[in-house]
């Protein structure tokens, strides 16, 4: 899927160098917010982790320059009568700011609703992280709770916001 500056695709074994390097050169925009794959064998993890039915994990690609900026996964994914998951993503240092990873995002919550067939999802969001609040709340998600102690990141538990976004056209009768 793309847009005129950005396009989503699976990540693939391939993007190993150029993830890893994007992750360690961001790695104090990502601190404490995200654990992303710093080395090739957490990388191999990840790309397992995508290969499963639960999982999808996507790269942020310039259209131009085909350069990967950002991640953005859907996690957790659960059919049956709950149809949702949970998001996950991290942007470039270089290339935050410009509005990539909002097009990204958008194109992504399409895919999730649209071919997924998902009818909830949720970006769960440390309380003073800012910038991503503000990218989900661009991105039409709302605040839906708190969740105390919900996710185990870099070392310790932590409280999260629990953002949503719900596509009502998707029912199991379709």
């Amino acid at each position: 899927m793309s847009n005129n500056r950005v396009y989503i695709r699976d990540v693939r074994s391939s993007d190993r160098r150029e993830v890893v390097t994007l992750a360690n050169a961001s790695a104090e925009l990502h601190q404490p917010w995200i654990s992303p794959p710093l080395t090739p064998h957490m990388f191999k993890a990840y790309l397992r982790r995508c290969h499963q039915d639960d999982h999808e994990g996507f790269v942020v690609c310039l259209v131009g320059t085909k350069e990967i900026v950002g991640v953005i996964n859907i996690n957790n994914i659960v059919r049956g009568s709950f149809l949702s998951a949970s998001l996950g993503y991290y942007s470039s240092a270089t290339h935050q700011g410009v509005g990539y990873m909002t097009e990204a995002l958008q194109l992504v919550v399409r895919l999730a609703f649209e071919e997924k067939g998902l009818h909830r999802i949720e970006a769960n969001i440390q309380p003073n992280n800012h910038a991503s609040r503000n990218l989900v709340q661009r991105c039409g998600f709302t605040l839906e709770g708190d969740s105390k102690d919900f996710l185990y990141i870099n070392g310790r538990w932590r409280d999260h916001e629990r953002w949503v976004r719900v596509d009502a056209r998707n029912s199991l009768t379709r």
